[in-house]
């Protein structure tokens, strides 16, 4: 990152270099301490500035406030896009060899604001001004490729596809034989995204899919089947079932696994939208796209212990690189555990 950067600074008055600034600000968060003040108290601190490379006895202290502050807002947008492929190249360098298939988790999440923070947005859905960054992560490891700060709305399927060329292509110039999934909640079946990848060799989907009237008819037979079957047996019951089915705005028909539940809770019914055509119902439900829920516990890592919500910036560039900041924490805690 402090390569890629452009330090527009008179280097004549520079005390604290772009990488000293970025291995403190990552090492305290990495530590707990999120804030861009905790700088004052901590500037002196022996095992900060060991992290630096500084001496911790005869060096003089680290960056106060002040200086994070500015140096926070002094990043350009074409730092952030050097920043994000940067993350990307990490992520591939992090495998030893071509691995057989990866998992692209896509998954967004609340980042309340206040004050005037640029492009922060009122959410219908969680009645708040917010922001709400988009995180990929691989599923099987949960190694980090890219976190993107979006204003507080949910993405149009041209802006999520964009996202996901760019990744996809960033990883198949370096990796011709890996499997790629993508894989995300009902709000990610986006139909540009479906399309795409049609089109594309060895890149497969798998995402949940928002109930309607016609799914709902599609998996009457099979709600129906698991009532008896709880009458029956009187203890809970899970079925699965494999239908064809074309939404308007789709090109053509696919496929759909319906997921009925029966207990003395009453009934839960969940649809999954797929290519996947040989992998049979119940493992394609409960194998491959449930795996989707370690993403949320990824988010929670990075954004409850990390506290990556922490965009208080007014301008959107500023938040966005502290939350590359957050990332950076991230990777590292994420190495130190594996």
């Amino acid at each position: 990152m402090s390569d890629i950067i452009e330090d527009q600074r008179d280097q004549r008055y520079v005390q604290h270099t772009t990488e000293e600034l970025i291995t403190q600000r990552v090492g305290q968060i990495a530590s707990g301490y999120e804030d861009a003040n905790d700088c004052n108290e901590l500037r002196g601190d022996p095992i900060f500035k060991l992290l630096a490379g500084k001496n911790p006895e005869t060096d003089n202290d680290l960056a106060s406030q002040p200086t994070i502050s500015r140096f926070e807002n002094s990043i350009s947008m074409k730092d952030i896009y050097r920043i994000a492929y940067a993350f990307g190249e990490k992520f591939i360098e992090s495998y030893e060899k071509e691995p057989k298939v990866i998992i692209l988790d896509f998954d967004d999440t609340e980042d309340k604001t206040y004050g005037n923070q640029q492009l922060a947005l009122f959410n219908g859905y969680f009645n708040d001004t917010c922001y709400m960054p988009l995180h990929v992560y691989e599923g099987l490891s949960g190694k980090l490729v890219t976190t993107i700060l979006k204003p507080g709305k949910r993405m149009t399927g041209k802006q999520a596809l964009a996202i996901v060329k760019r990744i996809i292509k960033k990883l198949r110039d370096h990796w011709q034989n890996t499997v790629i999934v993508f894989r995300g909640d009902c709000h990610f079946s986006y139909p540009e995204v479906m399309e795409w990848i049609d089109g594309q060799d060895k890149v497969q989907f798998v995402s949940g899919l928002t109930s309607n009237a016609v799914l709902r008819k599609l998996a009457q037979s099979t709600i129906e089947r698991a009532f008896r079957l709880y009458e029956h047996c009187q203890r809970k019951v899970v079925l699965f079932h494999s239908v064809r089915y074309q939404a308007k705005s789709w090109n053509k028909y696919r496929r759909v696994i319906i997921k009925v539940e029966v207990s003395s809770e009453g009934k839960s019914v969940r649809f999954i939208v797929t290519d996947m055509e040989q992998a049979k119902a119940k493992a394609l439900y409960q194998d491959i796209y449930c795996g989707r829920g370690n993403a949320e516990l990824y988010i929670k890592d990075h954004k409850l212990y990390l506290k990556s919500d922490r965009t208080s910036c007014t301008r959107f560039e500023a938040n966005q690189f502290r939350l590359f900041l957050h990332s950076a924490a991230y990777v590292l805690i994420h190495a130190l555990k594996t």
